[in-house]
């Protein structure tokens, strides 16, 4: 009786060892990847960003504009936008390259901060005269309210949907760090563009 139990029991145990878990052939569902919710910045802001990025590409990098892009959706009135560009110069790499922030997701868009190639660049061209980051002072926000206060109420409450573009540059004429806030289809075919001193925050003048 003994040695029939420990043949049944030899058997169980081979079965056992025989025997193997079944297996999954069908491939693991793929982690969804998140979309993040749309971002908007400031001028400011997004120089920020796009500052640490270019001082990473080289470290004498500065800037000489800074330009909104509109996108349907961004609230302007903030003086906001979800892409923004920079473009900075290198004097020790003779070299320009432009930067953009991208806060928002849609096709051809990515979030993040991105660049260009490099192109030449002289520091004497004045058409990109680069600028201390010490007289930007004001925001895009505030240069908004000031040129409302120039024409472009009139032009949002007649078109609230209007698109409004922002650009930040050096004017050496005028040695002064200019904010241009443009009303219209883009910055450069635009119905009213209103400066505004970058550093004090005043009116300046009007450019149709």
């Amino acid at each position: 009786m003994k040695r029939l139990t420990l043949i049944l029991l030899s058997i169980l145990a081979l079965a056992a060892c025989d025997s193997k878990p079944a297996t999954n052939t069908a491939s693991p569902e793929k982690p969804k990847q998140e979309t993040k919710a749309n971002e908007y910045e400031t001028g400011r802001g997004a120089f920020q960003k796009l500052y640490i990025a270019a001082h990473g590409w080289a470290v004498d990098a500065k800037p000489f504009r800074l330009q909104s892009e509109y996108n349907a959706g961004d609230p302007v009135t903030e003086g906001k936008a979800g892409v923004w560009h920079c473009a900075f110069g290198s004097a020790a790499r003779s070299s320009m390259k432009s930067f953009q922030w991208t806060g928002i997701s849609g096709p051809g868009l990515e979030q993040g901060v991105s660049h260009g190639g490099d192109d030449a660049y002289s520091a004497t061209n004045t058409s990109t005269q680069v600028f201390d980051v010490a007289f930007l002072k004001i925001d895009s926000d505030a240069a908004f309210q000031v040129a409302q206060k120039h024409g472009g109420e009139k032009l949002t409450k007649a078109d609230p949907k209007i698109p409004v573009f922002f650009t930040l540059e050096w004017n050496h004429g005028k040695n002064k760090l200019e904010w241009r806030v443009s009303y219209g289809s883009s910055s450069d075919d635009s119905q009213l563009r209103v400066v505004v001193d970058a550093t004090e925050g005043s009116f300046l003048r009007v450019e149709k």
